[in-house]
């Protein structure tokens, strides 16, 4: 299967911007005096992005063993466990992404933080997970479009959480050439850039979309974390 990449600005994106101010400590209301002008600067830095990108591929040949919590997908095994197994069952292919922020972000966001205001650098760095996550949120909107009729999709899942071995990096990135969307994985299976993401989605006709079963995980700094 053809691998698809999409390349994005920021305007094609939505930033919950509700959400952040609940991640940075200010649920319902503005945040206060220098952070709310940190804030803005950081949108209007990532108003500029030009490295933004994510890229797919749709495996069908697959086997989901919910006892052993693996999946059998594209020549390779997947100790996903079996919290991600249960989400993905009833799948006919699954949809495997990599997703970026990009680079700019994630060395000024890391920068700012070894710097004289580690403040606006925590800011920068919240900006450019959520901008991360909301790539992903435009991949996920753009694969329910192209999808079949009567084809559904689950939700998006990641090593490194819901008890999926982050290792298993280096497994989902062989499904893709070198550097998908410039990304790369150091040996410990992190990505570079920093603010990336990639997973695993689920399709077909009896799969179903959840949210995110944060019961069940023990990550307490998942972005995927309801905000309360």
């Amino acid at each position: 299967m053809e691998i698809k990449e999409y390349k994005f600005k920021y305007d094609d994106l939505s930033v919950d911007l509700p959400s952040l101010h609940s991640i940075l400590g200010y649920p319902g209301s503005s945040l206060p005096a220098p952070f709310d002008e940190y804030l803005e600067e950081a949108l209007e830095f990532a108003s500029h992005l030009t490295d933004i990108r994510a890229a797919y591929r749709i495996v069908e040949e697959i086997r989901i063993d919910h006892a052993s919590g693996k999946i059998y997908a594209g020549g390779q095994i997947f100790q996903a466990g079996k919290t991600v197994c249960k989400e993905l069952r009833n799948s006919e292919e699954l949809l495997f992404y990599v997703c970026t922020a990009g680079k700019s972000i994630s060395e000024m966001s890391a920068v700012l933080l070894k710097g004289d205001d580690p403040a606006k650098g925590y800011i920068y760095d919240q900006v450019a997970i959520f901008l991360a996550d909301a790539v992903g949120n435009r991949l996920h909107q753009i694969v329910r479009e192209v999808l079949p009729a009567g084809k559904l999709m689950t939700n998006r899942y990641s090593p490194g959480y819901c008890h999926w071995d982050v290792s298993d990096q280096h497994r989902l990135f062989a499904l893709f050439p070198p550097a998908p969307c410039g990304i790369t994985l150091t040996d410990s299976a992190l990505m570079n850039p920093v603010k990336s993401t990639s997973g695993v989605i689920g399709t077909g006709k009896s799969v179903s979309y959840r949210e995110y079963p944060c019961d069940l995980c023990l990550s307490l700094n998942c972005i995927y974390r309801k905000v309360s």
